[in-house]
């Protein structure tokens, strides 16, 4: 009888486990396809060489990597130095990546927390507010964003006509600029995780805290943050690393002075002019780049959790 529970329990766990393994196929294959696929194309380019007149030549290189770290000189015969004008490229995409982060932080964690102490009823509707704008395509957002702060637009014309201003503000082709393209555009993956997080915040614990003559700094800072500290996270990620990539931002409100990675990558696979090997070689770099961020962000998670 034992052995016959044993043997039966054993199948049952053997099928759920196939069962589980079926249901997860199409998911297992959808990402194969859409993700593991296109990375491994794009790694296998980035060791080929550049074809003269666009695309690849199927010889295996490293000059793609070579270009992107070394500086041999006009002629490409000189000892390897550092290449700084992409290294600069890169740490302009992080810091204004890390800013548009921190604009998307500051005025993401108020706005979740006001939705998510409204009423029940009016939370969707809140909810609906702030996503809305989205249903609008990224570029017609980001060319719309241009119009209303160039020189002529919509802002100065108010700001120069009430008198605040004697002369138009030049925003447009700024780090500002681009800074405000890139928080416009994903502020809404910061809202939302922590609106999610705040929503199921006990708020008991802060009043306990207020009984206990805790000041509300005091409560923000030991009680209220460290509780929804998931979803920031999670907010800081979702906009942090899109941002890091963007182009569109950078193309239309950042002009070539504020060259970023994602447009340095786009501008690789344009044209007959451009370099496939080294676009992927630089979209290879940026992937990395993002691994890693998103493994220190998991291990200081997991260190706090211990």
């Amino acid at each position: 009888m034992a052995g016959g529970a044993a043997t039966g329990g054993s199948s049952t766990s053997d099928t759920y486990a196939e069962a589980r393994t079926w249901l997860l196929l199409p998911a297992w294959v959808t990402l194969g396809i859409l993700v593991l696929a296109p990375v491994a194309i794009m790694l296998v380019y980035s060791f080929l060489t550049k074809e003269f007149r666009g695309g690849v030549i199927w010889e295996f290189s490293l000059g793609a990597y070579d270009q992107f770290f070394c500086n041999r000189g006009l002629f490409g015969d000189e000892p390897c130095s550092i290449e700084w004008t992409y290294i600069q490229i890169f740490w302009r995409s992080i810091w204004q990546a890390g800013a548009a982060t921190l604009l998307s932080l500051a005025i993401g964690f108020p706005t979740a927390y006001f939705i998510a102490t409204r009423p029940p009823r009016q939370r969707t509707l809140w909810v609906f507010l702030v996503t809305i704008p989205y249903w609008v395509n990224l570029l017609i957002r980001t060319v719309s964003m241009k119009f209303l702060l160039r020189d002529e637009g919509p802002l100065n014309d108010f700001l120069t006509g009430t008198g605040l201003l004697s002369e138009p503000l030049a925003i447009v082709n700024t780090n500002f600029a681009v800074q405000l393209g890139l928080f416009y555009s994903y502020l809404p993956f910061m809202v939302l995780p922590i609106y999610a997080a705040v929503e199921r915040y006990n708020f008991a614990l802060s009043e306990a805290a207020s009984d206990l003559y805790a000041p509300r700094w005091t409560v923000l800072r030991r009680i209220l943050l460290p509780s929804v500290k998931p979803g920031i996270v999670a907010g800081c990620i979702l906009v942090f690393v899109p941002s890091l990539g963007s182009f569109l931002a950078p193309d239309l409100l950042g002009g070539a002075r504020n060259f970023m990675i994602g447009s340095l990558i786009e501008e690789q696979f344009k044209g007959n002019a451009g370099n496939w090997p080294f676009g992927a070689a630089a979209s290879m770099i940026l992937l990395t780049m993002v691994l890693i961020i998103l493994l220190i962000f998991a291990r200081q998670q997991s260190k706090a959790e211990g």
